[in-house]
């Protein structure tokens, strides 16, 4: 919801100015910076980069947090410029009374407890997100339309996807490229003008948009052409970054600054310093890093003043070295080191996408047991889901650019409704219906893992905070014994069915072995009292 220099625009949303330069520049993104100062009613200051928008326009966009009257000023690196030094104006921000939940409860921020995310009003957000990651490169409005509402539907609540050209995309759907050049890059506006379209309709179908802004995986000989991380010296990636964070960062937003990389010793350096001179200046929006595969950066990151949570990739394999790191690797034993951060899986299993250790497709079963086991190892905050075919985003058959490994996918509008996405649906009824924000990882639930001997057998365990409850992923129908410490007192035990989103009756747990209903995987709720 975007208001154009108007004289009211409601708390959350987006208010837009522009401003017509009186010179002209041979590289404007280059050559001219000019900064915003907006001042909110109780006269504290924002500072936000206004950003070029093509020939000598322009323009500012600003998420107003307070009601009441705002006024701003501009500054220009060229004074003499007046068409882009010392603009004024002001604006009256109203309450919001419109239906988007991202705006009737207002921006993301950390919990108190650093242990997930939450609205302004303390409204406690589950990441539910999908990988979209060529989808807004690649999609013409209407398909964009028909992939947000479908995700609407399945109540995902964000959309990951990369904004400029990348290892799996040379551009968009036009051809057209967000830079060109290396050592003095120019941008294209009107690729970020068709991107503008694509970001804004995320927020209107009230979900958050979490771009990648600078991808970087070297592990492809194309990747020094076609990844900006890779491609260009540190000052263009920052350059870039921070038009991007100015264009956007007025949306409902969470940066993630760079995807797919090794960032450990020298690269955890590199993207310490790129990360701070991107958003030291501009800490409205959460920001994170989307590492590659199995890495765990939670000691070289967490420090930083500008990392949000901690987001980590288990990857695309089923072997069980794969299966161990995500349930007694590092999500599962490091959750609790300082500093605290909320722990996101932003990549498991792709449904449908080849396993690069069984050489199988990824079932909606195998995608289940990735994100219930990600949401229960460590304390919830969310979860990814990805499905081959959708992250691609071609129109027919075929093999993802630079990616002939992961096998030929089917075309995203029937990858859309592959199984996995709807089993999403029903695991966000399950955590919806639960204070899923007081779950914290509690394997002495169990007196023998059986995850010990075989690791697709896992059966993960979280007790609320208050002692009062627990929650168990069965994978495969198996018995597995409660120890008689945990839990005590007269139990009841509830099966919720994460493949049809149902909840059986509750009865009382009569011994303390639990076996579920059938050979499928089941999620088990124990308590005192129903949950419903």
């Amino acid at each position: 919801m975007v208001s154009t220099a108007t004289a009211e625009t409601a708390q959350w949303t987006v208010f837009e100015a522009s401003f017509t330069s009186s010179s002209s520049y041979q590289n404007p993104f280059q050559d001219v910076t000019v900064r915003v100062d907006f001042t909110a009613p109780d006269e504290k200051i924002r500072t936000l980069d206004a950003y070029w928008d093509g020939e000598n326009t322009w323009r500012v966009r600003f998420s107003p947090e307070q009601t009441g009257e705002w006024t701003y000023r501009t500054h220009a690196s060229h004074p003499d410029d007046k068409g882009l030094d010392g603009q004024t104006g002001k604006f009256l921000c109203v309450p919001y009374k419109g239906a988007n939940p991202l705006y009737q409860h207002g921006s993301l921020r950390l919990s108190q407890n650093q242990r997930y995310l939450e609205q302004a009003d303390g409204t406690p957000f589950f990441w539910l997100s999908d990988t979209a990651w060529n989808g807004a490169l690649k999609s013409d409005r209407a398909s964009w339309e028909t992939y947000l509402s479908d995700r609407k539907r399945k109540k995902f609540t964000a959309v990951q996807f990369v904004t400029t050209q990348w290892i799996a995309a040379a551009g968009n759907a036009e051809s057209r490229l967000a830079y060109e050049g290396r050592e003095s890059i120019t941008i294209d506006p009107v690729f970020f003008q068709w991107m503008d379209d694509r970001v804004s309709a995320v927020n209107d179908h009230g979900l958050v948009a979490a771009p990648v802004l600078i991808w970087t995986a070297p592990w492809s000989p194309y990747s020094k052409f076609l990844n900006p991380g890779n491609a260009l010296p540190d000052d263009q990636v920052i350059r870039l970054a921070r038009y991007m964070v100015a264009r956007y960062g007025a949306y409902q937003v969470i940066w993630i600054l760079a995807g797919d990389g090794d960032y450990h010793g020298d690269e955890a350096a590199r993207w310490k310093r790129i990360g701070n001179a991107v958003f030291a200046d501009n800490p409205s929006r959460l920001a994170t890093i989307h590492p590659a595969g199995h890495e765990w950066i939670a000691g070289d990151f967490g420090q930083e003043p500008w990392f949000s949570f901690l987001g980590y990739q288990s990857g695309h394999g089923d072997g069980p070295e794969d299966l161990k790191w995500i349930t007694q690797g590092p999500p599962s034993v490091s959750w609790d080191a300082l500093p605290i951060h909320p722990i996101i899986n932003l990549e498991p299993n792709y449904e449908d996408h080849i396993s690069y250790f069984s050489r199988q497709r990824f079932d909606a079963h195998a995608v289940r047991r990735a994100a219930y086991w990600s949401l229960l190892v460590s304390p919830p905050a969310g979860v990814t889901y990805g499905a081959h075919g959708v992250w691609g985003w071609d129109n027919h058959p075929a093999l993802p650019m630079n990616h002939s490994g992961s096998g030929v996918a089917r075309p995203w509008f029937d990858a859309i409704n592959l199984p996995g996405s709807t089993d999403m649906a029903h695991l966000m009824t399950l955590f919806s219906s639960l204070q899923w924000w007081t779950l914290r990882p509690d394997p002495r639930l169990i007196a023998h893992q059986p995850g010990d001997e075989d690791p697709s057998a896992f059966v993960a365990a979280a007790k609320a905070e208050n002692n009062e409850w627990a929650l168990l992923y069965f994978p495969v129908a198996q018995t597995v014994t409660l120890q008689p410490d945990q839990l005590e007192g007269s139990l009841l035990v509830r099966w919720f069915n994460p493949r049809s989103g149902e909840w059986s009756g509750t009865l009382p747990l009569t011994s303390r072995s639990l076996t579920p209903p059938d050979r499928e995987d089941w999620v088990a709720w124990i308590g005192r009292s129903s949950p419903k």
